[in-house]
């Protein structure tokens, strides 16, 4: 079945333990994708429970699952909250988010994701609309281009990255995969090119898609429409977007700027229930490769 191969939810039972669901609950899923964390979210609500399944790319349609408590939300999450107001849904009891590019992307050479097959250079979650890579490769300047590389994919020599990418589409636009590998391959070292290929890619995708920008914006939602008690899940794969849920979880705001009461105690939104970030363990890693970046956080609201 599609629904099965599309993903491997990550973290599966810790990150829906974590939710601490309550029967008659609503809760949210902001990155539905194969629909793993949302069945088994609903195995555990009861028939007054509510849950709310967002995602923007039109292949996670397929994996909608057929249930009265069950609304499908097309969009990116960053709307959080234009669609709880549409939906008339003042707070809700937990939301988690798997903010993992799902297998089902890696694996479709048509999506442009992986640097493992060729294909179209587009990368788009929501092929709709927005810019592609190609677009970001051909049309940005160079000293922008370095800076995406820089910045999303904590490339060291992302200056010379971004030359070289100049230099080449001046002869032909770089349209596909292969003419991307093509140009930056002989700038990675043998023992590193699949590290280095995958920041690469990384940076382009995070660039394309905004997900920075949109995960700051989901964040903030998020804490707005928690009630009190109500458990933030999510599950994060590098640094960047690591940071960010870290910071809120901490001091309530993305940036991280600490605020304090008069007696110098922090004064923060959140409650973390773990205090370090759960991982997957060594079976999960094994039978899921992808699943070894994870990092699990999880906090309630005050």
């Amino acid at each position: 079945m599609e629904q099965e191969t599309y993903h491997i939810p990550v973290l599966l039972q810790p990150a829906v333990d974590g939710l601490n669901i309550r029967p008659d609950g609503t809760y949210l899923d902001v990155t539905f994708g194969g629909g793993g964390h949302s069945r088994e979210i609903l195995s555990r609500l009861g028939d007054k429970g509510r849950l709310l399944g967002f995602d923007q790319d039109e292949d996670a349609e397929r994996n909608i699952t057929d249930d009265p408590r069950f609304t499908f939300v097309r969009s990116n999450f960053r709307y959080l909250h234009n669609f709880l107001r549409y939906y008339r849904i003042g707070q809700v009891d937990g939301i988690l988010a798997d903010l993992g590019v799902s297998s089902h992307h890696f694996d479709d050479s048509g999506r442009g994701f992986s640097f493992r097959f060729d294909g179209t250079l587009d990368m788009r979650m929501n092929r709709r609309a927005g810019i592609s890579a190609a677009d970001v490769v051909n049309n940005y300047e160079e000293a922008r281009l370095a800076d995406v590389f820089y910045l999303y994919g904590e490339l060291k020599n992302a200056r010379k990255l971004a030359a070289l990418l100049v230099k080449a589409r001046a002869q032909r636009p770089i349209t596909t995969i292969g003419g991307l590998l093509e140009v930056i391959k002989p700038l990675f070292g043998r023992e590193r090119e699949k590290k280095e290929l995958a920041k690469a890619f990384q940076a382009l995708r995070i660039e394309v898609n905004g997900e920075l920008g949109a995960l700051r914006q989901m964040l903030i939602a998020a804490t707005q429409a928690l009630n009190p008690g109500g458990r933030l899940v999510v599950i994060t794969y590098h640094s960047l977007e690591d940071r960010l849920v870290k910071n809120l979880m901490r001091t309530g705001n993305v940036e991280g700027t600490a605020d304090s009461d008069f007696y110098g105690n922090l004064t923060t939104p959140y409650r973390a229930v773990s205090r370090k970030a759960i991982v997957p363990d060594g079976e999960e890693t094994a039978r899921n490769p992808r699943s070894r970046s994870a990092k699990l956080r999880i906090a309630e609201k005050r």
